[in-house]
């Protein structure tokens, strides 16, 4: 049995489906860009004649986007890829609010607890006189892109309260 490590883009497209269809979130411009996008750039995902029937002002938008998502999902990864592409060049704010890119990957939070454990392991216990102490204080000042600056600020103060407390 073979595992994905990440989703298919029809699989975000299934988790995104209610985000995108509820509280007018894409206007019927909006969708009609899209629309046009897929049909213009990739004839062989949005045909002339599917275009037309998904820009057709007789179904309700919310209508005509279900069909779409529908449509795009049956045929496959590279569809639901590009209808993705198309809503980041068209609504770049709402495709980076979408619920599938909001999840964390398993790679992040892991590199995100080792860094806090390494940390606590070594504020617990190094001796604060010990030059290891120092040269994290040296390592901890210089690195301002690997943390933020306010964490690197309360490490700093910290190391330096525990030296003078004993």
């Amino acid at each position: 049995m073979i595992f994905r490590k990440y989703q298919t883009y029809c699989d975000r497209l299934q988790q995104d489906t209610f985000f995108l269809t509820s509280n007018n979130r894409l206007s019927e411009q909006l969708v009609d860009k899209i629309i046009l996008q897929l049909n213009r750039v990739y004839p062989q995902i949005l045909t002339n004649k599917e275009a037309e029937k998904f820009r057709s002002p007789k179904a309700s938008l919310h209508s005509r986007l279900s069909n779409l998502i529908a449509h795009l999902q049956k045929k496959g990864d590279k569809p639901c890829q590009e209808f993705y592409r198309a809503l980041q060049i068209n609504a770049e704010q709402l495709y980076n609010n979408l619920p599938s890119r909001k999840i964390l990957s398993p790679t992040f939070f892991l590199a995100c607890f080792s860094v806090a454990a390494g940390l606590a392991f070594f504020m617990y216990c190094c001796n604060p006189d010990s030059n290891i102490l120092k040269g994290a204080k040296k390592v901890l000042g210089f690195s301002p892109i690997i943390i933020g600056r306010h964490v690197r600020n309360i490490c700093m103060l910290y190391m330096e309260d525990s030296s003078r407390k004993q």
